[in-house]
């Protein structure tokens, strides 16, 4: 009876690593493998790669956005990582430490900073550049280190509630603050288009579905169900 129960235990282990194989290769496509071991050689040698970067206040074609900040557009707005996540922005890695890699309004609006952000900024896009009979927002995190101490410019404390800011303006630079001081992520910029609720308030960033694919805000293919092999670039 014991090796019968192991024997079920062994073929349910194996079934769920199945299901998990077939849903990871559904959502990673090859071109995500493929960006993904180019954001880890970024990061062990940024020097050897600068081709692949973006630079903070370039703008790719005639796209209405400015990019936000230097670095390699490692991941992308609906890349998944787990199972049942969706990835609500895109990841731009500066390839240096915290507090050096620069980050500026990809847009003109109106920026608020909550009491209790430490490492994140929204900005209120009153008519949307694509389609302006509608209001949206742009919203940047990561923006402190490990422990939470923000790099955040200093005209933005805490608080700070519709201070009008001009496309290119700094915001902050680039960290690793994830909210748990244990699990810090990779230093980087987390950018997304955040859709209004109609009453004038933004929606729950946190979910895909009250983002907008960046893509034809920046210029550049950051939409991970196009299946890009390579890491986005501006012509």
């Amino acid at each position: 009876m014991p090796r019968r129960r192991l024997i079920l235990a062994a073929g349910a282990l194996l079934g769920g690593l199945v299901l998990a194989a077939g849903y990871w290769l559904f959502f990673m496509r090859p071109g995500s493998f493929n960006r993904t071991s180019k954001v880890l050689a970024w990061l062990r040698n940024p020097a050897a790669h600068r081709e692949w970067a973006v630079r903070a206040g370039q703008r790719c074609g005639d796209s209405p956005f400015l990019l936000p900040t230097d670095g390699l557009v490692g991941f992308l707005w609906d890349d998944s990582f787990r199972i049942g996540h969706r990835h609500q922005g895109i990841d731009i890695f500066g390839g240096g430490p915290v507090n050096a890699t620069p980050v500026v309004a990809a847009f003109s609006g109106y920026l608020t900073r909550m009491p209790d952000w430490k490492s994140s900024l929204i900005v209120r896009i009153p008519q949307d550049p694509l389609q302006p009979e509608r209001q949206i927002w742009t919203y940047y995190t990561h923006l402190a280190d490990e422990q939470g101490n923000s790099f955040i410019a200093p005209e933005f404390p805490p608080g700070t509630n519709e201070v009008y800011v001009e496309a290119g303006t700094l915001l902050g630079y680039q960290g690793n603050y994830s909210g748990d001081p244990n699990n810090p992520v990779g230093v980087h910029l987390h950018f997304s288009i955040v859709l209004d609720d109609g009453s004038g308030k933004f929606l729950n960033e946190l979910k895909i579905q009250n983002t907008l694919d960046p893509s034809p805000y920046l210029g550049l293919p950051v939409n991970a169900r196009l299946g890009m092999q390579d890491i986005p670039r501006c012509p």
